[in-house]
């Protein structure tokens, strides 16, 4: 079979089933006790009210449950529990480790601090202007503010680690 009639073969297939979709009237139907049933086949429409509601469908598969991942012997849906003392140890360890990251972020800030001093008390030749200045300090400037916000940022943290 040649490429061009595999082309066409497949193009009236997929035609054919698109027009089929289009051609596809969708009912909603209500039964006696008023509950709606959208339905496309003739047989369900028998003794309920139906009334066309569109042409154009849009099918979705449905989708299969997933088994549950609870341990055996536990009952579905039922989730582990944290007990008050898992609780104020992981709420322990997390002060912990913002306490260790303060202090590192606090040394790196000192070390910044530092380097921007050493770096306003040298002046060379070649900065005339103070533009020149502050364009040179302007990396060792921003090294310190963003040292300064995260240990403003680590401090809320533990404040708020302790209101809760």
């Amino acid at each position: 079979m040649s490429r061009n009639a595999l082309f066409t073969v497949l193009i009236l297939c997929l035609t054919a089933g698109y027009a089929r979709a289009q051609g596809t009237p969708i009912y909603k139907c209500i039964d006696s006790s008023g509950r709606p049933l959208y339905t496309s086949e003739k047989s369900d429409m028998a003794g309920k009210k139906c009334e066309p509601v569109s042409q154009e469908v849009n099918v979705v598969p449905g989708q299969k449950p997933r088994p549950s991942a609870s341990k055996p012997g536990t009952a579905p849906g039922a989730y582990p529990r944290e007990t008050p003392e898992q609780r104020s140890a992981a709420k322990e360890k997390q002060r912990e480790t913002l306490e260790q990251e303060l202090s590192r972020e606090q040394a790196l800030l000192a070390q910044a601090q530092k380097e921007l001093a050493e770096q306003e008390a040298v002046r060379s030749g070649n900065e005339k202007n103070y533009a020149r200045v502050l364009e040179r300090l302007r990396p060792f400037q921003e090294r310190v503010e963003l040292h300064e916000k995260n240990v403003e940022a680590l401090q809320r943290e533990i404040a708020n680690l302790y209101k809760q």
